[in-house]
């Protein structure tokens, strides 16, 4: 989801990355995973994180020490998804970021892969600013088991106009990178043993007082212990919905109501979401007017028995990483069309994401999982989008194939407080300078709003 920038990036030099493995263990080398333990012994906990600070590469006399920086080659705990993380989650990277990984089935290196420098965010004032910690980050990169890693950034070259005592000339140097920046290695671990546990029939102390919260929050959908919501056809949505709804449901919606059946919806605890990462308490908006269609940016070397992990993984890299109160989409949908549900508080409720800057209130977000820039989305995906999207549109009354007004809370397309006129199935690029969802899905934006639409019998 990279953002557009201003100039064309520009390297000119190469640069000497590729050192020797270090012959140590990753204790010796690289940053403790959290707690102050290597990744590989936290046995004891569902996946870890080891954050490794990125430091200058080469200096050159003209675009200074900051053109380009990264982490030679080195091995590590074993990760399966990496993403770059700085201080100030205001302060966008012009620049390319890359990176090596080494297989730990096979122990060859990958070539230089790149990772998309633009990712979702939260809105400046919402609770996930509220602690002062949030920080600014890339999107994460799915890139399969791996214990070696090998990283570089490297800034983006822009003209810069000089004042000199025969007048003025033009210079090119290097835009500044963010402060901080850290490669983040995340491996997504296994499900928490308490759900896995409780799932195969265990008592219910056997569960987590979070675990609990996160699928009470679906009670009125489906029975706390489901690993999946079971889709519903036409005339049982329908009902439900006027028992979810009634109360705000005109004559008209109760005699004619316009909801798509409600799809097959994977839970967290289907995927497998440690429950204690996340912040326990679920916040809410007024409504749903519109949803917002992402592409994770994680790739699409991913399979769908690896769906969950891939989440899983996304989850912890919001949590630990970027230090948002949970994952940031509503929503996640695999190449196989599986839906899967996001950020806790309940499916049919109108939970605040973090997924669009600017336009979290009142909006759900929906990301598929890959990368859609040149990649067609899969079909089944597309079609998982439109059904989902004519469900939860429909829960709230909104035409698919319509447009509605959302003020923006802050961004770098409209100013903070500016009501703007979207569709109700818009894509991340309607709200935010960025490439997400990709070329290749936004194309398909107009199948999903006329699917969904008619899906709603509209």
């Amino acid at each position: 989801m990279r953002g557009f920038l201003a100039s064309s990036i520009g390297v000119t030099c190469a640069v000497a990355l590729a050192l020797p493995p270090t012959p140590t263990a990753a204790a010796a080398t690289a940053a403790p995973a959290e707690g102050g333990a290597t990744a590989a012994a936290r046995t004891d906990l569902p996946g870890s994180t080891q954050s490794l600070p990125l430091s200058p590469l080469r200096t050159d006399r003209t675009l200074g020490p900051t053109a380009d920086q990264g982490v030679t080659r080195r091995e590590v705990d074993r990760y399966a998804m990496v993403g770059v993380v700085w201080d100030d989650p205001d302060t966008e990277l012009h620049g390319r970021v890359q990176v090596r990984t080494r297989s730990a089935g096979t122990g060859a290196w990958s070539g230089w892969q790149d990772v998309e420098t633009h990712n979702d965010a939260a809105d400046p004032d919402s609770a996930e600013r509220a602690t002062g910690r949030v920080r600014g980050a890339t999107a994460p990169l799915w890139v399969g088991e791996s214990d070696a890693v090998e990283a570089r950034v490297r800034a983006e070259e822009a003209d810069r106009t000089e004042e000199t005592a025969r007048g003025t000339r033009t210079v090119r140097t290097a835009v500044p990178l963010p402060h901080g920046l850290r490669l983040e290695l995340i491996d997504p671990g296994e499900a928490p043993a308490d759900q896995t546990s409780r799932a195969a029939g265990a008592p219910e102390s056997a569960e987590s007082a979070e675990v609990t919260e996160a699928a009470v929050a679906n009670a009125d959908l489906a029975p706390t212990t489901v690993t999946e919501i079971p889709a519903l056809d036409r005339a049982a949505t329908e009902r439900e919905l006027v028992t979810l709804r009634g109360a705000d449901l005109t004559d008209a919606q109760r005699a004619k109501p316009h909801i798509g059946p409600r799809p097959a919806i994977v839970t967290r605890r289907g995927w497998g979401a440690d429950e204690k990462l996340r912040e326990r308490k679920f916040v809410y908006t007024s409504t749903v007017k519109a949803a917002f269609v992402h592409h994770s940016a994680t790739g699409n070397g991913y399979s769908c028995g690896q769906s969950a992990s891939v989440i899983r993984g996304i989850y912890r890299y919001h949590v630990k990483s970027l230090h948002w109160r949970d994952i940031g989409y509503n929503f996640l949908v695999d190449k196989c069309g599986k839906i899967y549900e996001g950020r806790a508080g309940g499916v049919g409720k109108a939970v605040l994401g973090a997924h669009t800057l600017g336009f979290n209130t009142n909006s759900t977000g929906i990301a598929v999982l890959g990368s859609f820039g040149s990649a067609k989305p899969p079909t089944a995906a597309v079609t998982a989008v439109a059904r989902l999207s004519a469900w939860k549109l429909g829960l709230y009354g909104a035409n698919p194939r319509g447009t509605t007004y959302l003020k923006s809370g802050g961004g770098n397309l409209y100013r903070k407080g500016k009501n703007v006129r979207l569709n109700v199935i818009s894509g991340h690029r309607d709200g935010f300078a960025t490439d997400c969802p990709g070329g290749q899905l936004y194309s398909r934006l107009g199948t999903i709003r006329t699917t969904a639409a008619r899906d709603q019998g509209r």
